[in-house]
């Protein structure tokens, strides 16, 4: 029980690794706030959580709407006293297409949710966690835009990721001193169901001819890695054996990038 009186906010939870995230922390004794914009789904973690004996609440929110999100973060404070650890985990693939054919509200849709959503997790939660006088974040990014850059077309996603590493490096100094740490998780390829938000258009038109080697995770012989792998990383990045790590990407692919960045 690691995170025993802990309380969490895990973005996301939908399905995937926030859902394994919110499961996992809940197992070593947090209390979740589980935050997605489909009720049912977040109803569906919150319950599950419970059903084996942890404490969670459901809160309903667009991660890139403002207000929506200050009022989940107010319910989940009011719930459980505070927050200690948030998870900047939601995050959609959006339109892969070429730069001259995404269309500016395909570019900004995925901006929204993945970068600004991230900002605003972090600009809610925060106050709470220099309350509390200590805290952990971790951002959830990705391979790409951080060492892989050979997905053709996906441009704007790949802009966000790069983008959550600044973010978590920026904000890991300035908040160092409020002995609050920032750290950023870079998936390769996880059995989720991201790819029920990626929406490829046209990538014929740009995608350069390479011959990749046979099995693109060396690791595992080209086996993807889980949501659960990904989950007990952010478990050690929020609880004490991390406690000197801050400003942090740490990849989780099974040297995937390192093969075919």
């Amino acid at each position: 029980m690691e995170l025993k009186g802990k309380v969490a906010l895990v973005t996301g939870v939908g399905s995937g690794i926030g859902r394994a995230t919110a499961l996992r922390l809940a197992q070593e004794g947090a209390r979740i706030g589980a935050l997605s914009d489909t009720a049912a789904e977040v109803r569906a973690t919150a319950d599950a959580i419970k059903a084996n004996g942890g404490e969670a609440i459901a809160l309903v929110a667009d991660v890139g709407a403002a207000d929506p999100m200050k009022l989940a973060i107010t319910e989940l404070v009011q719930a459980f006293g505070g927050i200690n650890i948030a998870i900047a985990n939601a995050g959609i693939n959006g339109v892969w297409a070429p730069i001259d054919e995404l269309a500016p509200q395909e570019w900004d849709r995925t901006i929204s949710t993945n970068l600004r959503g991230t900002y605003l997790t972090l600009h809610y939660t925060v106050p709470h966690l220099k309350a509390a006088g200590s805290g952990a974040i971790v951002i959830v990014a990705s391979v790409n835009g951080t060492r892989t850059f050979s997905n053709t077309g996906a441009t704007a996603y790949s802009c966000t990721k790069a983008a959550q590493v600044a973010m978590a490096k920026m904000t890991a100094l300035e908040l160092a001193k409020h002995k609050i740490r920032v750290n950023v998780v870079c998936p390769g390829q996880i059995e989720t169901e991201i790819d029920d938000n990626t929406f490829p258009h046209h990538l014929e038109k740009v995608r350069i001819p390479v011959e990749f080697p046979h099995g693109q995770i060396p690791l595992t012989d080209n086996k993807p890695g889980s949501a659960e792998d990904v989950a007990e990383l952010i478990l050690f990045l929020v609880s004490e054996r991390s406690k000197h790590i801050t400003g942090t990407p740490v990849w989780i692919d099974g040297a995937q990038s390192l093969l075919v960045g």
